[in-house]
């Protein structure tokens, strides 16, 4: 098995699934993900079953979304600088054996409600490490052209798994008991670690020296602060992660109290909830090409808020089943639309780090808003949860009239790979440094105002990559003589800040090319004196190009 994307000519259907890998890995993905929801049915129903406290049982979401909270940021740094297949195989070993052994446990008859919160917990942490790297090796294995299907795809086999798989997990919890669903769930990791295995994505050539873990976390840190296209998407999903989560966190309480139903009832409103993200993560692509992504949010927000305060009125099981379809689609298509909008807008290097931030983000507030909801029904009660869920998720339409989700299709962020490694008349070592860089431009008078407003871009490429202590100086000698400095912390971080240039980032450098009078710009590299080992009290030697 390969990862042979080039195989895939540009001007193909969009269809992801015509490459090897990706289908292997979807369909592999696609069993494990059924077996996971099989295990959210069985612990949901095992928790009502050893306690009738509403907080407990909203508590089983929370624990399963807020090791995201805790690991993601983590997980994406290892994900962005070590080979992202074998993180997805040590999370699903990891995955594995605390699903071996919450099931053993549960057979023996010893599980308390705490100790199924702890297990809970440990298999959301796997998924934590494990979901970036699987989100941003989705490049690694369909060319660019494929990416939007491919994750739409994504959305579909996990959604998929969620029209069938909670049901079924109903059905398991009924005849056979919780042990049996998450003896189910053990057995589903099987099948995806075998083609983790077998999977040789293609490798990055030997360059530079790996990033240090917490650099590689601060530069995702910083990357993320730096680009508004991906703030826009952390402040539109900590909202929705916040008022949304009252459906999913109180639904075993409207299976038992509102439909006076049992662990099958439970199951099937979680597989047409499953089924209406199916439909919604399909419609996605239609309607992504006819709408941009602020007017599909507004749409998915009204349909969820609807079919949610539906879902808690309805004492009817069909009427909520339809509900819950609803409730499916809008979920999905914001969450997709706030998934593939991060993706679009982060390049190759630091992809994972930005869906780590993004899931902290968002998934952190749905846990936050898990524990909430749970206490304002344990106090006032199941419906007054929800109905007030509805109504702060039909609030947060406002909020995209301040913050709208950029279109990022067209945005690109390949490398621009212009940029080449000077000459050295010294030895440097990667780790020497500060390196201090020093551009001197020439600008007409009647050019300052525009010059001043494409540094003002420059300065957030430049800190957004790496760059520290960015200035920008002008001569008091001759007033058209100007100079940005900024400073890396060591020469191989200078080599990967010039890297990182994309394509979307070369219309301000040639913007300010042309406002430079003068052949070519004069740039000044200058090591830290400290880091030369050549002379016993070397000079700071400059590089011209």
């Amino acid at each position: 098995m390969t990862g042979d994307v080039g195989a895939i000519a540009a001007g193909g259907p969009a269809n992801p699934f015509r490459v090897g890998v990706y289908r292997d890995i979807w369909i592999a993905n696609f069993v494990s993900q059924f077996g996971s929801l099989i295990q959210v049915v069985g612990a949901s129903w095992m928790m009502l079953s050893l306690t009738q406290s509403a907080v407990m049982v909203s508590l089983v979401q929370a624990s399963n979304s807020l090791p995201v909270l805790a690991f993601a940021l983590l997980a994406g740094a290892l994900a962005d600088i070590y080979d992202r297949r074998l993180v997805m195989i040590a999370a699903q070993a990891f995955m594995l054996t605390a699903a071996v052994a919450l099931s053993v446990i549960a057979a023996l008859g010893l599980l308390t409600p705490w100790l199924l919160l702890l297990f809970t917990f440990l298999l959301g942490a796997g998924a934590a490490f494990n979901l970036p790297a699987r989100q941003a090796s989705v490049g690694e294995m369909v060319p660019r052209n494929l990416l939007g299907p491919a994750i739409a795809f994504n959305s579909v086999g996990f959604n998929l798994s969620r029209s069938v798989g909670p049901a079924l997990g109903g059905l398991i919890v009924a005849v056979a008991g919780a042990a049996a669903a998450f003896a189910v769930n053990a057995v589903s990791y099987v099948g995806l670690l075998a083609v983790l295995v077998r999977w040789r994505p293609k490798g990055e050539a030997a360059g530079l020296p790996r990033e240090q873990l917490g650099r590689a976390i601060i530069a995702g840190l910083r990357y993320v602060s730096l680009s508004p296209p991906i703030l826009a998407v952390l402040a539109r999903g900590a909202a929705f992660g916040l008022s949304a989560s009252a459906l999913a966190a109180l639904l075993p309480l409207i299976a038992r109290d509102r439909l006076e139903g049992g662990a099958a009832t439970f199951g099937f409103l979680l597989g047409a909830f499953g089924i209406g993200a199916v439909a919604g993560a399909y419609s996605s692509i239609a309607l992504r090409i006819r709408f941009s992504n602020e007017a599909i949010m507004r749409i998915a927000l009204g349909v969820f808020a609807v079919a949610s305060a539906g879902s808690v009125l309805s004492r009817i099981l069909f009427a909520t089943l339809v509900t819950q379809v609803l409730a499916g689609a809008g979920w999905i298509l914001i969450l997709s639309t706030l998934n593939t909008t991060v993706q679009m807008a982060s390049p190759r290097w630091v992809v994972a780090r930005a869906l780590a931030i993004y899931q902290t983000v968002t998934f952190g507030c749905v846990a936050l808003g898990a524990l909430v909801w749970g206490l304002v029904a344990a106090n006032y009660g199941l419906i007054v949860a929800v109905l007030s869920s509805s109504v702060a998720v039909l609030a947060t339409l406002a909020l995209g009239l301040v913050v709208a989700l950029p279109r990022v299709e067209t945005l690109d962020l390949d490398p621009l790979d212009r940029w080449r490694e000077p000459g050295v008349p010294f030895g440097v070592e990667p780790k020497g440094g500060p390196v201090s860089v020093i551009i001197e431009y020439r600008i007409r008078e009647t050019d300052r105002h525009a010059f001043v407003q494409a540094m003002t871009e420059r300065r957030r490429i430049r800190r957004r990559d790496g760059a520290q202590r960015w200035s920008l100086h002008r001569s008091l000698e001759d007033p058209e003589v100007w100079y940005e400095r900024y400073e890396t912390a060591t020469w191989a971080e200078n080599v990967r800040h010039n890297r990182r240039i994309t394509q979307a980032d070369a219309e301000v450098g040639a913007l300010l090319k042309a406002l430079h009078r003068g052949d070519r710009l004069i740039v000044r590299r200058m090591i830290d004196h400290t880091a030369v080992t050549a002379s016993p009290d070397p000079p700071q030697i400059p590089l011209t190009s």
